[in-house]
């Protein structure tokens, strides 16, 4: 039963890795392309939209998972949750494939409008009645919300954890890297808590990421894109909604609320992106912070003479494996109860 299950981990993985190399060269040759912001005068251009592969792969893992549990192990009928975190990543998916498309530098979809099609996109999960309605609330203690949960509380995590995942971008690798650690850990979380089934999907996303990330890490043959953005931080939510464990995963996305803290002073106008350099170095693209790639930045600067892309990201990735260490720590009675 375990290598039937390990199989849906190596069709995410091989999938990916089969068919991401001919969406990069098909984009190449139709010039479907987008500029690399942090390499001088943005010669350097890239693949757009990868995200769209990734979560092909990962769709038709799970879906291998739902066949194996339904035809092999015939174990405890989880299929209707499977289908409603699937919904929720597919919807957002669209979401984010059409903002890629309409492009990020002519604006997007307007922002009224995305947020409402985030919100729309958490449904799947809201008419389940996904999740469990008791937590723990300062001064309150354990409370029912009862029908609040899923009315109020599910579309808000799906929109939070969508659109804040969505603020830290637009360096190579970093989406991919911080969707390896951040699944990697809930992952665990979940496996620990005593759901492995969405250990495993969430593992499903991770093996998919592992190859994007090789394509996508410094320098970049391809970008996410926002179908890919808006899926991870979709995913997050939806596993620590059915998963149970709300409060470590608000505790591990510290990062990105930091990134939007940071944003919000720019009034949501200042770009993640720094100021490249003709030797590929980085400088800070304003006299203030306004973002955690450049808070990084700003650091790194304190220590180094001249920093690259790739010292931001790897900055980047080892504070939220801090921030996953501190999790265990803080939450250990929760989780290995």
């Amino acid at each position: 039963m375990e290598i039937a299950l390990f199989l849906t981990l190596l069709i995410s993985f091989i999938l990916t890795a089969l068919i991401l190399p001919k969406w990069i060269k098909k984009c190449c040759k139709i010039g479907l392309l987008w500029e690399d912001m942090n390499k001088y005068g943005h010669p350097k251009k890239a693949a757009s939209s990868g995200g769209i592969i990734v979560i092909m792969a990962f769709t038709l893992g799970v879906l291998s998972y739902v066949a194996i549990k339904t035809f092999i192990i015939k174990g405890d009928n989880i299929a209707l949750e499977i289908f409603a975190l699937l919904g929720v990543i597919l919807i957002l998916a669209i979401i984010g494939l059409t903002d890629d498309l309409l492009g990020w530098q002519h604006g997007g979809l307007s922002v009224k409008l995305r947020l409402f099609l985030i919100l729309a996109a958490s449904i799947p999960l809201v008419v389940i009645n996904a999740g469990d309605h008791k937590i723990a609330l300062p001064f309150l203690g354990v409370t029912n919300l009862g029908i609040l949960y899923p009315l109020v509380l599910i579309p808000l995590g799906i929109m939070g954890a969508t659109t804040t995942y969505n603020f830290l971008a637009g360096f190579n690798g970093l989406e991919a890297g911080q969707g390896i650690i951040i699944l990697s850990f809930l992952s665990f979380i979940a496996y620990v808590t005593g759901s492995s089934w969405l250990a495993l999907i969430g593992l499903c996303m991770v093996a998919s990421l592992l190859v994007f990330y090789y394509y996508n890490k410094f320098p970049a043959k391809i970008f996410p894109g926002d179908i890919l953005t808006y899926s991870i931080g979709a995913l997050i939510a939806s596993m620590a909604i059915l998963g149970n464990f709300e409060k470590i995963a608000i505790f591990i996305f510290i990062p990105y609320i930091i990134e939007t803290m940071l944003k919000l002073r720019g009034r949501l106008k200042k770009q993640s992106f720094a100021l490249p350099q003709k030797d590929w170095s980085l400088e800070m693209p304003y006299k203030k912070i306004y973002g955690l790639t450049h808070l990084s930045l700003f650091i790194l600067k304190k220590f180094k003479k001249k920093v690259y892309e790739k010292d931001v990201v790897y900055l980047i990735f080892i504070f939220q494996i801090i921030i996953c260490f501190l999790a265990l720590i803080i939450f250990r009675e929760g989780i290995f109860q």
